[in-house]
């Protein structure tokens, strides 16, 4: 008959230990891999890609035309 009142193996007990961080470890990559890939796949749709382009060329636009003045202003 077995003694249950026996402290567990400790080396088996690092091992699961190991292996239940390594597999977190796992999970937590592949989760940030998807984060990555669907972000990716949002900016690289066509209307967000639209709406981006856009926003830079507004941006550059305006930057030109605050250049623009500054250069008239100092004459």
């Amino acid at each position: 008959m077995a003694n249950l009142d026996l402290p567990p193996d400790r080396a088996s007990g690092d091992a699961l230990d190991r292996a239940r961080a390594q597999g977190q470890l796992h999970h937590s990559i592949a989760t940030t891999l998807l984060v990555i890939a669907a972000a990716r796949a949002e900016r690289e749709a066509p209307p967000v890609s639209a709406a981006r382009q856009r926003l830079a060329q507004v941006y550059g636009a305006t930057r030109l035309r605050k250049r623009l003045e500054r250069d008239a202003a100092r004459g």
